[in-house]
Protein backbone atom coordinates (compact mmCIF):
# COMPACT_ATOMS: atom_id res chain seq x y z
CA UNK A 1 0.00 0.00 0.00
CA UNK A 2 3.23 2.76 0.75
CA UNK A 3 4.14 2.08 -2.50
CA UNK A 4 0.86 3.01 -4.24
CA UNK A 5 1.26 5.93 -2.38
CA UNK A 6 4.37 6.69 -3.56
CA UNK A 7 3.54 6.12 -7.29
CA UNK A 8 0.33 8.86 -6.59
CA UNK A 9 3.10 10.95 -5.01
CA UNK A 10 5.35 11.11 -8.32
CA UNK A 11 1.96 11.34 -10.35
CA UNK A 12 0.80 14.32 -8.33
CA UNK A 13 4.83 15.73 -8.55
CA UNK A 14 4.56 15.11 -12.31
CA UNK A 15 1.44 16.85 -13.11
CA UNK A 16 2.08 20.08 -11.07
CA UNK A 17 5.32 20.37 -13.12
CA UNK A 18 3.35 20.25 -16.28
CA UNK A 19 0.79 22.57 -15.01
CA UNK A 20 -1.98 19.96 -14.19
CA UNK A 21 -3.11 21.86 -10.97
CA UNK A 22 -6.58 19.46 -10.44
CA UNK A 23 -5.05 16.40 -11.01
CA UNK A 24 -2.01 17.19 -9.09
CA UNK A 25 -4.54 18.09 -6.40
CA UNK A 26 -6.59 14.74 -6.59
CA UNK A 27 -3.30 12.35 -6.84
CA UNK A 28 -2.03 14.31 -3.68
CA UNK A 29 -5.31 13.84 -1.95
CA UNK A 30 -5.11 9.86 -2.85
CA UNK A 31 -1.54 9.64 -1.58
CA UNK A 32 -2.42 11.17 1.89
CA UNK A 33 -5.28 8.97 2.30
CA UNK A 34 -3.38 5.74 1.09
CA UNK A 35 -0.19 6.74 3.52
CA UNK A 36 -2.60 7.37 6.64
CA UNK A 37 -4.33 3.98 5.70
CA UNK A 38 -0.57 2.52 5.65
CA UNK A 39 0.36 3.90 8.97
CA UNK A 40 -3.22 2.80 10.65
CA UNK A 41 -2.81 -0.66 9.31
CA UNK A 42 0.99 -0.46 10.18
CA UNK A 43 0.19 0.30 13.70
CA UNK A 44 -2.69 -2.14 13.72
CA UNK A 45 -0.22 -5.24 12.66
CA UNK A 46 2.68 -4.47 15.51
CA UNK A 47 -0.21 -4.10 17.96
CA UNK A 48 -1.50 -7.27 17.12
CA UNK A 49 1.99 -8.77 16.75
CA UNK A 50 3.13 -8.15 20.09
CA UNK A 51 -0.01 -10.04 21.43
CA UNK A 52 0.41 -12.82 20.57
CA UNK A 53 1.29 -15.31 23.34
CA UNK A 54 3.43 -18.23 22.53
Amino acid sequence: MLSWAVLFLIIALVAAILGFGGIAGAAAGIAQILFFVFLVLFAVALIAGRRVVV
